[in-house]
C-alpha cells in the first residue's frame, strides 16, 4: 500500500525509535479515506514488525488519537462506496506529529 521510498524513510524512523531515542518526527505519510473522513498521519514502522506503524489515528468520531495500527489492515478496507484507502501523494508535512495531534484534539480532527 505505502511505496517504497515512503517506507524506508517510515523504517528509518522507526529504527531512530528503537535505538531509544526520542524524536518528535514529521508524519512521512497521509492515508485517507476518499468517501469520509478518516485520515491517518503515520511517521514511522517498527523494525521488528514492518507492518505495525505508529501515527495520528482519526476514524472520524471527533476523537484522532496517536497509536499503532497495522498498515496491511488499512489495505484491505474498503469504505461505503467500495473505494480503497488512498496515499495523499501531495502530502508535505509542514508539523511534527505532536503539533498535529494538539491541533487534531483542538479541532476534533485531523487538519493536514
Amino acid at each position: 500500500m505505502i511505496p517504497p521510498i515512503l517506507l524506508s524513510e517510515l523504517l528509518a524512523n522507526g529504527c531512530t525509535t528503537a535505538r531509544g531515542r526520542e524524536v518528535d518526527h514529521r508524519p512521512v505519510v497521509k492515508i485517507f479515506d476518499p468517501n469520509g473522513s478518516a485520515t491517518w498521519l503515520l511517521c514511522e514502522v517498527s523494525p521488528a514488525d514492518p507492518k505495525i506503524a505508529f501515527g495520528l489515528c482519526d476514524l472520524g468520531h471527533g476523537c484522532p488519537e496517536l497509536g499503532y495500527v497495522d498498515i496491511s489492515e488499512l489495505a484491505i478496507i474498503r469504505t461505503a462506496m467500495g473505494l480503497r484507502l488512498e496515499i495523499d501523494r501531495h502530502f508535505r508535512p509542514a508539523k511534527t506529529l505532536s503539533e498535529y495531534a494538539a491541533d487534531a484534539r483542538r479541532r476534533g480532527r485531523i487538519v493536514a
